[in-house]
């Protein structure tokens, strides 16, 4: 770029470049209103204002790092879920959408299992960033809700985001179910690793080479945490309770097994996410 650019010259620029490295040109605009911390309405305002050169070299860096393959929310260090703003980093995957369907998905059935806004005792097992834990204990105050992972810096990360967010949550490390063993639970939701090791070679380099393996893949063709779940979860659950996980697409009837194994008396559902993709099981138990 040359020295002096407006807004608009510096947005062309990014997005001719990222669209040369094989990168999506939005993220010239998210980078940009990130940087200039407006929406995107505020940034069209800005068109023609010419860019400060610290801005600006701050801007060129931010759209190099993306073209060469790290993802925008980890040079931001947030990202949107369920209306709010998380922080991410590379200790923990980037929320994906589809997991606010997991939520949506959730609370819809308590509602019909328990009535509204009970006190229930909820658990996040594998919670990563803090989404969902955090996501649910907002959705429905009531709740206690407690959360797990094995990796200590994720779980720095869910730490903040629930400060953040005033959220109250029993954050606990340690492996899977382990933390909350020993107690009952009316709700235990999961989205843990599930990318079988051998699918590596169909993924995204911004996500081989960013987002942290320990939370992608498991053994077991992928399956490795639903199958260890299912054999925790009859021990941890109360006679009338909720499991909801996320899958891979192609798990659907493995999962749902798993589970029917573990719960022969429960309704167990298989939900495709907007895609029409087979996306999450869920376990009704209401003995």
């Amino acid at each position: 770029m040359k020295k002096h650019n407006t807004v608009f010259e510096a947005l062309h620029w990014a997005s001719s470049f990222l669209t040369e490295h094989g990168r999506d040109e939005n993220a010239a605009r998210i980078l940009l209103q990130y940087l200039y911390e407006t929406n995107y309405s505020g940034l069209m305002m800005r068109m023609h204002e010419e860019m400060p050169q610290q801005k600006l070299e701050q801007y060129q860096q931010m759209v190099e790092q993306h073209a060469n393959g790290r993802p925008v929310q980890y040079i931001t260090g947030i990202e949107e879920f369920y209306g709010r703003t998380f922080h991410v980093d590379e200790s923990v995957l980037i929320p994906r959408p589809e997991t606010e369907e997991l939520i949506v998905g959730a609370i819809d059935r308590m509602k019909q299992l328990f009535g509204e806004n009970k006190e229930l005792n909820i658990a996040d097992i594998g919670t990563g960033s803090g989404i969902i834990a955090i996501t649910m204990k907002l959705e429905w105050p009531n709740a206690k809700v407690s959360a797990t992972d094995i990796s200590e810096a994720a779980l720095n990360t869910a730490k903040s985001n629930a400060e953040n967010l005033q959220a109250a949550i029993d954050f606990r490390l340690g492996d899977l179910t382990e933390p909350i063993a020993n107690e009952k639970w009316d709700v235990i939701l999961s989205n843990p690793p599930y990318i079988a090791y051998q699918e590596a070679e169909e993924m995204s380099d911004v996500v081989l080479d960013h987002e942290p393996h320990l939370a992608l893949f498991a053994k077991d063709n992928g399956l490795e945490f639903y199958k260890r779940l299912a054999q925790s979860l009859p021990n941890l659950l109360n006679k009338r309770a909720l499991v909801g996980v996320e899958i891979g697409y192609r798990q659907g009837e493995a999962v749902a097994n798993l589970l029917k194994s573990s719960f022969p008396q429960a309704k167990v559902e298989i939900v495709k996410d907007i895609n029409k993709k087979n996306r999450f099981v869920f376990c009704i138990i209401d003995v």
